[in-house]
């Protein structure tokens, strides 16, 4: 299995049309490189540090964007996590959602990003919690299942309980998407490092680049093995971070080293 997460560069000074279709474009590339999974990070099309862009563009589930990303999806032959968007629902709430198409463009998983972040700024004054863990079965071409894959968000990344749910699921690879900050670049590494050891999973941890609202992003997309091991590594710029998946190695790493039949709590 191979995977592709799109570095994008996310540039609030560009019509969200321009984007949708540079998006896509990225996503036409992976798919040419091969890539079977392809990931865009979060909030890709309006930032994920000013409130402002999101009132005015939040849309509801099945809405431009997820349109754009089915077809996508769709036209390439991919399962394809589509990044998160505002999703804004008919009573009026917000929520930073998490949208996964399979390659006949069914939504496969969405997921309401649980853990906001801000400390009662930002997102976490104007977003709404999720409220569930979600995992799907990415399946080969004869429908059996190669791994389950969990998601998580960003902020997320600092709560290893959610990991740890997810793992309780069945879960064997966590697909997370991000907008983190440079500056806290070796917070985002080693978090991600320490998610899949404990949990013996892989991560594939595809981040933004560009700088949003005065804030450099981290970039630094990651795809860790079940040991810790770093497989793959973006740099800081626009780009798409490839690497080749062994879902078999879980449940080997499991198996060699079997710490999670010693957990008590």
């Amino acid at each position: 299995m191979k995977a592709a997460l799109i570095q994008f560069d996310v540039d609030l000074g560009r019509a969200p049309e321009k984007s949708r279709e540079l998006a896509v474009a990225k996503v036409h590339e992976a798919a040419e490189d091969g890539a079977d999974l392809v990931a865009l990070p979060e909030l890709w099309l309006h930032g994920a540090f000013d409130p402002e862009p999101w009132r005015e563009g939040a849309e509801p589930l099945h809405g431009e964007t997820a349109q754009v990303m089915r077809e996508a999806a769709m036209d390439c032959g991919v399962v394809l996590h589509a990044g998160s968007i505002v999703e804004r629902t008919p009573d009026g709430k917000l929520y930073n959602t998490s949208l996964v198409f399979d390659a006949e463009g069914e939504l496969l998983a969405g997921y309401r990003k649980i853990h906001r972040f801000g400390f009662d700024q930002g997102e976490a004054a104007v977003m709404s919690p999720g409220e569930q863990l979600v995992s799907f079965d990415l399946l080969d071409l004869d429908d059996t299942v190669l791994t389950k894959i969990g998601l998580a968000t960003c902020y997320d990344l600092r709560f290893p309980e959610l990991y740890r749910g997810l793992l309780d699921a069945g879960v064997q690879t966590v697909l997370q998407v991000a907008a983190w900050p440079a500056r806290r670049v070796e917070h985002w590494r080693t978090l991600s490092r320490a998610r899949a050891i404990e949990d013996q999973v892989f991560v594939l941890a595809c981040g933004a680049a560009g700088t949003q609202a005065g804030i450099e992003m981290a970039g630094h997309s990651l795809v860790i093995d079940p040991w810790g091991e770093i497989v793959a590594e973006g740099g800081e710029g626009e780009q798409i971070v490839y690497a080749e998946i062994d879902p078999g190695l879980v449940e080997r790493t499991r198996e060699s080293f079997p710490v999670l039949k010693d957990r008590r709590l």
